[in-house]
């Protein structure tokens, strides 16, 4: 009788590892472990590019559709099941890439492309419809930019200023939005600095700054290309220190 009990119970619990391979894949899955290292308070594109290139996918099974953001591009493509947990995305130009489900965790196979990574479903959800982006980026600013910050030098000294995870910004002088610069065109014009864009009422400005612990320093960007080339920007007077508490 106990061997009876014993057989079924074994052939149930099998039957349950093996299932975690074939998790439905749909939905958001963002790189964590690249917001981690951001989160140590250092230079954020040297924090994404060692944990790059793809910061988050969302994938439909049903309608076969992926797509991925590296912080700039927004790429779509079809998803394949291969069986197994295994899904193969095809995009434009014969390019396609293996993904692998197991359980929380979403892992792209190293290619030619760029290394081994792996995603995690994020612990926010952002508004229905978002672009694929959004999850990741929402995330990133609560982790690097979220706190309480405080004006020490510069116009609004002795401010409190908060980096909301939507890009709202409140408390620093003559602006309501920011934006930080991920990768892409603002990137390749900043060089090897971090870059921000401020607005207020959807007018604004880059600016380049530099993360050290709880310590941000923002610079005037300072164009240094010619009227017919692309933006160059270098660090220019330091306009404001803020500390975070």
């Amino acid at each position: 009788m106990r061997h009876a009990l014993v057989l079924p119970l074994l052939a149930a619990l099998l039957s349950g590892c093996a299932s975690h391979s074939n998790v439905d894949p749909s939905g958001v899955w963002i790189n964590q472990k690249a917001i981690d290292t951001a989160a140590k308070g250092k230079g954020l594109r040297d924090a994404l590019g060692a944990n790059g290139p793809v910061l988050e996918w969302q994938l439909n099974s049903k309608a076969g559709q992926v797509s991925f953001s590296n912080g700039f591009e927004r790429v779509q493509g079809n998803l394949q099941p291969l069986g197994k947990g295994k899904w193969e995305a095809d995009f434009q130009g014969n390019h396609s890439q293996q993904l692998t489900t197991d359980d929380d965790e979403l892992t792209l196979a190293a290619s030619a492309s760029g290394p081994q990574q792996v995603f995690v479903k994020p612990k926010t959800t952002v508004e229905p419809g978002a672009p694929v982006g959004s999850s990741f980026e929402q995330a990133l600013y609560a982790a690097y930019m979220g706190g309480d910050w405080t004006i020490v030098e510069g116009q609004g000294q002795g401010s409190a200023v908060h980096f909301l995870a939507n890009g709202q910004l409140s408390g620093f002088p003559g602006a309501d939005r920011y934006a930080l610069c991920l990768a892409g065109d603002c990137a390749t014009m900043s060089g090897d600095a971090d870059s921000m864009w401020i607005e207020l009422n959807k007018q604004g400005a880059p600016y380049l700054f530099k993360r050290d612990g709880k310590q941000l320093e923002i610079f005037q960007a300072v164009n240094q290309a010619q009227a017919d080339e692309m933006p160059q920007f270098a660090a220019g007077q330091r306009l404001w220190l803020l500390k975070k508490q």
